[in-house]
Order: C-alpha cells, then sequence, then structure tokens
C-alpha cells in the first residue's frame, strides 16, 4: 500500500528513540493509528484521554525519556490538558501528538467540520513548553524533532504538535523515515555564579541543601555535594528520592512542618536546587529565610519569583558538578548530624499530641509491605498527603499529582510505570479519586499490568471534607455513592481483597507476589496532621 502521513509519524518515532506510544484513536487520528500496525511501537491503549496523559506521564517520569501520546481532534485532544499540566509541573516530557481538521479547515474558516475548534493550538500554549501545527508531510520529521529536542532540554516538560487529517490519510511526500538528529541544548551555570556560591558556601557555618524536582536527576551530584560541606538535606514533595531517606544528613521532607521551615530559615546559606520555592515547598509563604539563598533552577521564569537569591540558571546536574569540585571539603563531625536528629525529634513529638496511631499504622504496613525499589504513584488523597512528608522510598521512585493537583493521577500513571519496570508498580487513591480512573481496570486487565491499587475509602472527597470543616464548621458536596470496588474490580477481571488496617500489610503483600493487578480496599478514615503555617502568619 502507499505510504501516508501517519507512516512518517511513527517512522519518525522509532527513528527518535520511541519503544511505547500511549494515548486513544479518533476519527481523525485514524491514518495515525493504522500506521502503527507497520511499526515496532507499543501501543498501550487507555479508556479516557486524560488517564492516557496520566500515563505518559508515568511511563516519561519512569524512564526520563520522551512518551509519545496519541489522540484525536477537538474533545480528545483537548481531554489531555489536565494531564498535560501535571506533566508541565512536574517536568515529564511527554510529547502529545494530535490530528486536526482537514487543512482546509486550519485558520479559524468555521467549515463546520467535526470536531473543530477555532484554533485548537491555543488551547495548548500555555501549558506546554512548546506548540506547532504541521500542514506537509515534509514537515513532520523535523517537527517532531524538534519537539523533541525541547521536551528533553532543561528544564524538560510536555511538547505538543497536531497534524491536520488529510496530512496523516495523504501520501507521503518523502521516503521512509531512517534517522533523524536532535541534540538538546545543555544548560551550564555560567562561570562567575558559580565563584560567588562557593564563596558563600564556604564562608557558611550552617549550610543547608533543598533538593526539588528539579534534582531528581542529580541525586549523585546531590550526595557528593551534601557530604563534602556537611550539609543537611530536605527535599521538597516533588523532589523525594533525590537524597537518601536514612543518610545522616537526611532531614527528610517534613516541609508543612515548622520545625522544618525554621530550619530552613536559620541555614545562614541555604542552597535551593531545583525548586522555585512555591507553596507547599515553603510551608504556604511562612518560610522567612535569615540568611543567603542560592537558588540553581533550569527553569527561568522561576528564579528569584518568591525570593531573592543568587540565581544560577543552570541544569541541577552541571551546577552540582561545579559546586562540588570548588568548595573546600569539611572535616566530618558530629555537628550537622545533630541538628538533623534535633529536628526530626522535634517533629516526632509534634506528633505525640495528635492521636494519629491509625495513620502511623496504616503508612507502617504500607512501607512493610511494598518491596524495596518498588516505584510509586500517589493520587491526590490523605494518605498521599502524608506520604509527601512520611514516605521511605527506599530506592523506588515516587510520582504525584502535587505539582497541578488534579485528581485521578495515581492509577493511570502507575499503568505508564508498569509498561516501562520489569516488577511491580503502587498505585494509591482515595474513593473519590478512584473514580476518575476506575475504567483503566480494563486497561489493566487487557495489558496485565503488575500495578497494586490501594484504594483508601472513606466515603468522599476525605481531605475536602477536612478543610471545609475547619473553614466552616461543616462540609458540603463532600460526601459520595461509591461501588463496591472489589466486586467491580473482579467484574473487570482483577482481583481484589478487601482489607483492613490490621490485615493490609499481608493483604498488600499477597497482592504484590502477584504477577497482574490487583486492587486492595481499604475503609478507613484517615485525618490529616495538624499544619503550623496558620499558627506563624
Amino acid at each position: 500500500m502507499t505510504r501516508n502521513g501517519g507512516d512518517v509519524v511513527v517512522e519518525t518515532l522509532e527513528a527518535l528513540g520511541a519503544h511505547t506510544v500511549f494515548g486513544i484513536p479518533g476519527q481523525h487520528a485514524l491514518g495515525l493509528f493504522d500506521a502503527l500496525r507497520r511499526s515496532e511501537l507499543r501501543y498501550v491503549g487507555s479508556r479516557t484521554e486524560v488517564n492516557a496523559a496520566f500515563a505518559a506521564d508515568g511511563h516519561a517520569r519512569i524512564t526520563g525519556s520522551v512518551t509519545p501520546l496519541l489522540v484525536s481532534t477537538g474533545p480528545g485532544a483537548l481531554q489531555t490538558l489536565a494531564g498535560l499540566q501535571e506533566s508541565a509541573a512536574g517536568s515529564a516530557p511527554v510529547l502529545g501528538i494530535s490530528s486536526q481538521i482537514p487543512s482546509a479547515g486550519l485558520g479559524g474558516v468555521r467549515g463546520g467540520y467535526l470536531h473543530e475548534l477555532t484554533d485548537q493550538l491555543a488551547s495548548f500554549r500555555d501549558v506546554v513548553k512548546h506548540a506547532r501545527v504541521v500542514r506537509h508531510a515534509s514537515q513532520i520529521p523535523s517537527a517532531l524533532a524538534e519537539a523533541w529536542e525541547i521536551a528533553l532540554t532543561a528544564p524538560f516538560g510536555p511538547v505538543w504538535v497536531e497534524i491536520p487529517q488529510d496530512v496523516l490519510l495523504g501520501p507521503a511526500s518523502v521516503p521512509p523515515v531512517t534517522s533523524v538528529s536532535w541534540s538538546p541544548r545543555e544548560l551550564h551555570p555560567r562561570a562567575e555564579l558559580v565563584e560567588e556560591a562557593v564563596r558563600l558556601l564556604d564562608g557558611a557555618a550552617r549550610p543547608v541543601i533543598l533538593a526539588g524536582g528539579g534534582a531528581l536527576g542529580a541525586a549523585g551530584e546531590l550526595l557528593e555535594l551534601a557530604e563534602k560541606l556537611r550539609a543537611p538535606v530536605v527535599t521538597t514533595f516533588g523532589g523525594k528520592g533525590n537524597f537518601p531517606w536514612e543518610h545522616p544528613l537526611s532531614a527528610r521532607s517534613w516541609l508543612e512542618d515548622w520545625h522544618t521551615t525554621e530550619f530552613l530559615a536559620d541555614a545562614d546559606v541555604l542552597l535551593v536546587v531545583g525548586s522555585g520555592l512555591g507553596e507547599l515547598s515553603s510551608n504556604y509563604r511562612t518560610f522567612r529565610p535569615r540568611g543567603a539563598v542560592i537558588q540553581i533552577e533550569a527553569d527561568l521564569g522561576k528564579l528569584e519569583s518568591n525570593y531573592p537569591a543568587l540565581g544560577i540558571h543552570a541544569d541541577a546536574r552541571h551546577a552540582l558538578r561545579a559546586l562540588t569540585s570548588a568548595v573546600t571539603a569539611r572535616a566530618a563531625d558530629d555537628v550537622a548530624e545533630g541538628r538533623v536528629m534535633a529536628l526530626l525529634a522535634g517533629v516526632r513529638q509534634r506528633f505525640t499530641q495528635q492521636e494519629l496511631d491509625l495513620e502511623w499504622q496504616v503508612l507502617a504496613a504500607l512501607r512493610a509491605a511494598v518491596p524495596d525499589g518498588t516505584p510509586t504513584c500517589w493520587d491526590m488523597t490523605i494518605l498521599a498527603y502524608w506520604a509527601w512528608s512520611a514516605w521511605d522510598p527506599r530506592g523506588g521512585a515516587q510520582f504525584s499529582a502535587q505539582g497541578a493537583g488534579g485528581l485521578g493521577y495515581g492509577f493511570p500513571a502507575a499503568l505508564g510505570v508498569a509498561a516501562a519496570v520489569d516488577g511491580p508498580v503502587l498505585a494509591v487513591s482515595g474513593d473519590g479519586g478512584a473514580m476518575y480512573g476506575i475504567s483503566e481496570l480494563a486497561t489493566a486487565a487487557q495489558h496485565g499490568s503488575r500495578v497494586v491499587w490501594l484504594i483508601v475509602d472513606d466515603g468522599g472527597y476525605g481531605i475536602l471534607r477536612e478543610y471545609m470543616t475547619d473553614a466552616f464548621g461543616q462540609a458540603t458536596a463532600t460526601e459520595l455513592s461509591r461501588p463496591d470496588f472489589v466486586a467491580l474490580a473482579e467484574a473487570f477481571g482483577v482481583p481484589a481483597t478487601r482489607s483492613t488496617p490490621e490485615s493490609l500489610r499481608e493483604d498488600l503483600a499477597k497482592a504484590f507476589a502477584g504477577d497482574g493487578p490487583h486492587v486492595v480496599v481499604l475503609p478507613a478514615v484517615l485525618r490529616m496532621f495538624a499544619p503550623t503555617h496558620l499558627e506563624h502568619l
């Protein structure tokens, strides 16, 4: 048969190094999806476009490379926006490829085509790093290579390419694509900024490092610098896994606790790596640094966006290497480690006054049951809010939706991760968030995905219930009718277990021993630990 534009797309993706693609077909995109069967690309199809976007996000994060997301025009494309916003917040390099109405209808001519939008691309410009419409098959290889390169240029992030239906179906005007060149721009720190940062760090008596999600690819460099400086390391919620949890210099991630806020403020030099010091990392703006701040950030718009600092626009890996090679090594002593121990003791002491035995019991059972090195994906639910601060990743990547904060992330993201790893994956949702992705049980069953999905069923939007009760004295619109999750999972052919806090460890261990998906339902009403930011505003 005659090669068409869809073939050029899949040939280019293979030449760029793609192996797995996610998405959902649609009428305008049929030329693209038909071409998949003539390629070596593995296709993982979801049941809604937003879940396909979340799955692509999880896959992109765990692989550290570009993951293609293939969808159709109009409603299909627009449903990916929530997932792409999360990818933008979490620096996940997702390459969205959408069909478009026929070329004759582009430019807002209002031709009355199916799925027509006056300017579909406009919906994506403020969400992704880069967006482009391709108008001829000859443009496809260069357009996709351009987008691929931008997605993998620090800061990583999602990109978007649209191709009209007639271009995807029309005969290819170029020979088969066999190779495509691309090279992400390396973002190195300026020498004079490194020299000034070294001067500040060498003169610091109490240096502290705050490591965010932008440092996740530089864990080795971060560890080396921290040990050379004898500097305690706090990780943001998006930066979990940056630093060994049990390391003597690990001050962990209790960012919503005033002890940590004060610990960071007391540093005479605070080195912030890969964080914009936003709302959560600053404990809702209560952080008030008393010393110098050095901020290493690949996203230019985040430099000094919240606090004055010595701003270093650079990839975390390059900047940390430059600092490590230049700072003066300090002799080992117990001072920094003692400060870390005092901080964590203060956090623990505050919890003893809050009657949170059930929450700690559930966390302990979960941590004991999940094999070390297992990736975890967390929805916006109370147990995930605990995990941001309290979960020890033990070598497993920890992904959550805390960047953009949308519901429904956990399970579909875990399916994306499972498509890339040889081993089990944990997904955690509340009953409210679980309903966003419940249809993906069909995807899990179809692909035999090794995802253990823990659903904490508290009968509603638990965290919103707490927020509204605290603010208004009672909650509205938070209580939910929900299905029998065990029976529903079994209807999809997915094994399921109804658990209790006492049996959770054993039930999860059995689920992880399986070779396919498994749902564990825990009926429990968990509470959040008391916030500290309201006390110090």
